[in-house]
């Protein structure tokens, strides 16, 4: 962290000043129904940089010939859509902020996946704590992007990569009842920044292989989707569609949804990285770890951290049936850094996802901008910091170059 920039910021921090940060926010992308923490993350350039590093080569061996047919075996037969594309349009990887070996604050992979996350909401959270701060030795004021970006030009880049050649309503960000979600912020947000609308599953029509959708009374092709279905809630409320997921249509993906399972939790064991606690599947486990205490037990394909166990027992391992240990990872547990101090002197963990994108052009997807969440709990999200303040929604931010 960057201790100077927090020192002047907690000198300076207000309950006002942190009402007016949510009221500012939440009149441009409306109510947020998530915690929105008191506090950027002021993160060093150099802690940056390494994070921004790890997430480049870590996709670099994503994409090797070999993992990759290893990681095709993670799509399900019945989710398998036609057309996928050579690499992920969009990838996410989450790190938890520790204490390296070498005393330095680091990361370590938590979670990684091939599926969208808060890119616009993010860059507006960003832009209204940057024009509401004014610290010494930022003259040039603060954002979250990687090296070569501003608010501008990444912008462009999130629209350019979504839209992919086509008109805003060529293009539909689809979801299931996309106004009865949390990330509904999120649509408002690329709604404003790149002109897409959210689209629910239920009114995508079909004819043939075309899709279409209703809009003042127009038909409107869509020939794009910028896709936000999470699966497991796709099986769980089974909404009437026009169309299957696995239906050989003429439309592109932003990202293929073959990817969401491919580069996922289930290519952590398949990963080899100074930055990657080890994992295995439990399927592949020869014996319980005698220091099972220092490992978490996730589902494979859950979201938002839901099924995650942080104390796992031998008898939760000997209680999953035959036919689901495949499903479950059994990782290295990891110890954060609690180094984000409130003006209380309270140290809060942090971790930093970074936001990838893939140009046109480009071979994999890269490093654009990241989010983070904030937490005093035994694990981050919104059921282990109950009550508490300096939790939740945030953005690493570092001074613009002079």
């Amino acid at each position: 962290m960057h201790a100077d920039f927090r020192r002047v910021y907690n000198q300076r921090f207000s309950p006002d000043f942190y009402e007016k940060y949510r009221n500012r926010l939440q009149a441009t992308v409306g109510p947020v129904p998530y915690r929105l923490a008191e506090s950027p993350l002021f993160m060093a350039p150099a802690t940056r940089d390494r994070i921004f590093r790890y997430t480049r080569e870590i996709i670099a061996q994503l994409a090797e010939p070999e993992r990759l047919a290893l990681a095709r075996r993670a799509v399900p037969a019945e989710y398998d859509v036609p057309r996928q594309d050579d690499a992920p349009d969009v990838m996410t990887i989450d790190f938890a902020i520790v204490r390296g070996p070498d005393g330095e604050l680091d990361g370590r992979v938590v979670e990684l996946q091939a599926f969208p996350s808060l890119f616009a909401f993010t860059i507006i959270q960003a832009r209204i704590f940057n024009e509401m701060m004014a610290l010494p030795g930022a003259s040039n004021g603060f954002h979250c992007f990687a090296p070569g970006y501003d608010y501008d030009s990444a912008q462009a880049f999130l629209r350019r990569a979504l839209l992919g050649g086509h008109t805003p309503e060529e293009v539909v960000l689809l979801e299931i009842e996309p106004l009865k979600q949390k990330t509904l912020p999120d649509f408002v947000a690329t709604q404003a920044l790149t002109g897409i609308e959210a689209v629910c599953v239920t009114e995508v029509l079909r004819e043939g292989r075309q899709l279409f959708r209703m809009k003042d009374g127009r038909k409107l092709p869509i020939r794009r989707i910028f896709n936000r279905v999470v699966f497991d809630e796709l099986q769980r409320k089974n909404p009437p569609m026009a169309f299957k997921f696995t239906d050989d249509l003429d439309v592109s993906w932003c990202p293929h949804p073959n990817w969401y399972w491919m580069w996922s939790k289930f290519s952590l064991p398949l990963l080899d990285h100074p930055a990657v606690p080890k994992a295995t599947t439990v399927a592949q486990l020869k014996e319980v770890p005698a220091d099972l205490e220092n490992y978490v037990l996730k589902p494979l394909f859950s979201y938002a951290g839901a099924g995650v166990k942080v104390d796992p027992t031998a008898a939760d391992l000997a209680g999953l049936p035959a036919e689901q240990r495949d499903g479950w990872i059994l990782q290295r547990k990891i110890e954060y850094a609690r180094e984000l101090w409130t003006p209380d002197g309270i140290g809060v963990a942090a971790e930093i996802r970074v936001l990838c994108l893939r140009d046109q052009g480009q071979r994999l997807p890269q490093p654009l901008l990241n989010l983070v969440r904030l937490s005093r709990g035994k694990m981050l999200g919104v059921d282990f910091n109950k009550g508490l303040d300096w939790v939740g929604s945030t953005v690493a931010l570092w001074p613009k170059a002079e």
